[in-house]
């Protein structure tokens, strides 16, 4: 055990905290179905009220290194963050990313009584619900832009990386000695001098000099924004990642009960095969409208919607139509000066480049010329009078073998 409990009197003792489970995010619980945890009653005091609490110990997965809780439970459901990694349970950000775009001023005590009593109060209003309720302000925000950018943040899926070993610092001087047995990972640091590598417990919870979060933040404001054309009679907005054919796919449903809150849809076409959907509205401000608010910010059965203007068909055309038929294997290139086809459909090239001849054509027959009378052999009499001999008469020229029968 870490520290003594003979500071603590008794009434504090009975208050300490003893749970069966601990409240991890997906990503530190790991991808192992079959993971194992060991846990120790009172075995380590919190890391920011300094009360024991019961921890917990695992490895998340093939590879990873051992994982501990850090917080307390109570401590843990103040921020609404995991016991190990301290970032926010719903949409896996650092707590200073949250608390800057729900605007949330942190008040909590830090230290001394004041701390202590804030707790016994929080501990209080849990105990009066099931504990899955939102306390302080987090509760009491329903900005739901702020909650959409940062749901755009967020990532979509659980990222393992973050359950890597530690870089082995023997390793770096060229005297590990343990090689394949070595639980730390043998390679070079990128940056010897990142910030990342500096980081405070403390600090990642009250949301203040986190380097995590300063790196979320800057990328979120250099990120792009969808600017609609200067042609004003586009009305008509892409929609990707609908999903492969099957039964998690967006439906035409969903999409037409999620865009009708921005204006009135004039048409609404699914392309079941390709994954994707064209959303055409009555007005060009509803469509402005839908594009803002939904473009990287759209979830759909756990999807994110790629949102795009869409082109007219007209203006597609035309820009294909300087263009040869794609081949497999081969870049689209323009075709040459000379060689572009022409609007007309009479005349294919245009230029100095000559037709080709045209070929000659001969009249069909009128009727089949058959000689009257058969060819004469050797030492045989002519006739003057024979009936009309065709060529399939001639038993030569059928492919007859032997002497001929007279």
């Amino acid at each position: 055990m870490s520290m003594s409990k003979s500071s603590y009197s008794q009434y504090n003792r009975k208050n300490w905290e003893d749970s069966d489970f601990p409240i991890l995010c997906e990503t530190c619980l790991g991808n192992n179905p079959y993971m194992r945890m060991m846990k120790d009653k009172h075995g380590r005091e919190c890391k920011i009220c300094e009360r024991p609490f019961t921890t917990f110990r695992w490895q998340p997965g093939k590879g990873a290194r051992y994982k501990n809780t850090e917080l307390c439970q109570t401590c843990a459901k103040v921020k609404n963050v995991c016991q190990t990694c301290m970032f926010d349970l719903e949409y896996g950000l650092p707590v200073q990313v949250r608390d800057h775009e729900l605007q949330i001023a942190d008040n909590i005590p830090k230290q001394g009584a004041n701390r202590d009593f804030f707790l016994q109060n929080v501990e209080r209003t849990l105990g009066q619900g099931d504990g899955t309720q939102p306390i302080a302000q987090i509760a009491n925000n329903m900005d739901q832009a702020a909650h959409d950018r940062l749901r755009r943040m967020a990532r979509s899926q659980p990222y393992y990386k973050r359950n890597a070993p530690h870089i082995c610092s023997f390793f770096v001087k060229g005297e590990c000695k343990r090689g394949e047995e070595c639980p730390y990972r043998h390679e070079k640091p990128t940056d010897p001098d990142d910030p990342l590598s500096r980081q405070n417990i403390r600090d990642r919870y009250y949301g203040t000099n986190d380097p995590v979060a300063e790196k979320i933040l800057n990328r979120a404001a250099a990120a792009p924004t969808l600017s609609p054309p200067a042609d004003t009679t586009i009305t008509t907005l892409y929609i990707g990642n609908l999903g492969p054919n099957g039964p998690q796919q967006v439906t035409e449903k969903d999409l037409n009960d999620f865009f009708y809150q921005y204006g009135d849809i004039r048409c609404l076409r699914v392309l079941t095969e390709k994954g994707c959907a064209f959303i055409e509205f009555t007005t060009r401000e509803a469509a402005e409208r839908a594009a803002e608010r939904s473009f990287n910010k759209t979830f759909i059965k756990g999807r994110r919607l790629t949102i795009r203007w869409g082109e007219p068909q007209a203006k597609r055309a035309a820009d294909n139509s300087n263009y040869v038929t794609p081949v497999p294997s081969v870049p689209i290139l323009p075709i040459p000066d000379g060689l572009a086809p022409s609007t007309s459909s009479q005349q294919r090239f245009t230029g100095s480049i000559p037709r080709p001849p045209v070929p000659p054509t001969f009249s069909a027959p009128t009727r089949l010329v058959v000689p009257n009378v058969r060819p004469m052999k050797a030492g045989e009499p002519s006739s003057s009078s024979s009936s009309i001999y065709y060529p399939s008469q001639d038993p030569t020229r059928l492919g007859a073998k032997g002497d001929v029968i007279e």
